[in-house]
């Protein structure tokens, strides 16, 4: 009998780590071809998060479709054969927002539009600009080596809690590991591949905004009662569960990227 949950674990571990691999060989491949495959995969991606956030704000199955309807107008925009991730697309995710909030008198539904369409205009503007590859890769990859740093150092170091009523799991201590292996990974690219001292510099500061996120998330199903946001990924639960650090990380990350070159 007692051999039995260690082999549930030993196989939800497998299905888990399996997936994850094939979503970052995904998420590389997507990345270094650039351009319309991107494009589809991040918005196909935003589409479900919509669709996740609309689940965790209890709206029934026809407000929930409405919502990734009006998602998909800006995010179409954003292709690389129409306008692009330019002020227009920006200017588009405002009005989306502002269409679903008056007609489903729902703001926190509304609110959506910006947590699931930000974070994929950000890093599809991160992409479209100069040395857009290498930017990009690391933009995600910190948050990458967050996670892994954070779950790593909390189950190996323990500890006191960061936030026991929003995610008890979570440790002081994996919020340290994790900001000091993606701070590594941040030095190790800028030796590698001549990454701007400037994103060095705020890697701890993006480190700790993607803890935020997940804790933000974690929030979001507590209120909902669910353990997961979706069920879509094997192992993993949701997109939204795997993307809670990526959205509040894009959008600052876009702005390291895009400022420099304004002024």
């Amino acid at each position: 009998m007692s051999d039995a949950p260690s082999g549930s674990r030993r196989s939800e571990l497998a299905t888990r780590t399996l997936t994850g691999l094939a979503l970052v060989a995904l998420a590389l491949v997507a990345l270094a071809l650039g351009g319309f495959v991107f494009w589809l995969v991040v918005v196909t991606i935003g589409v479900f998060m919509m669709a996740e956030w609309s689940d965790l704000n209890g709206a029934d199955a026809k407000t929930k479709r409405l919502g990734q309807y009006v998602l998909s107008v800006p995010l179409a925009i954003m292709c690389p054969l129409a306008a692009g991730p330019d002020f227009f697309a920006l200017g588009l995710l405002a009005g989306a927002f502002f269409f679903l909030t008056i007609i489903t008198r729902r703001p926190q539904l509304g609110l959506g539009i910006f947590y699931c369409g930000l974070p994929i205009y950000a890093l599809l503007l991160i992409r479209h600009e100069p040395d857009g590859l290498r930017n990009a890769l690391w933009a995600l990859s910190l948050v990458w080596a967050t996670d892994i740093g954070a779950y790593f150092a909390g189950r190996s170091i323990g500890g006191p809690k960061l936030a026991p009523r929003v995610s008890p799991n979570k440790t002081w201590a994996g919020l340290i590991g994790g900001i000091a292996l993606a701070t590594v990974l941040a030095m190790t690219m800028a030796q590698l591949y001549r990454l701007p001292g400037r994103f060095v510099l705020a890697t701890p500061l993006l480190a700790i905004l993607a803890q935020l996120g997940d804790l933000f998330e974690s929030h979001l199903k507590r209120r909902a009662g669910v353990k997961d946001s979706g069920s879509v990924i094997p192992g993993h639960g949701g997109f939204l569960d795997r993307l809670d650090g990526v959205v509040p990380v894009m959008p600052v990350a876009a702005l390291l990227v895009v400022v420099p070159l304004a002024f």
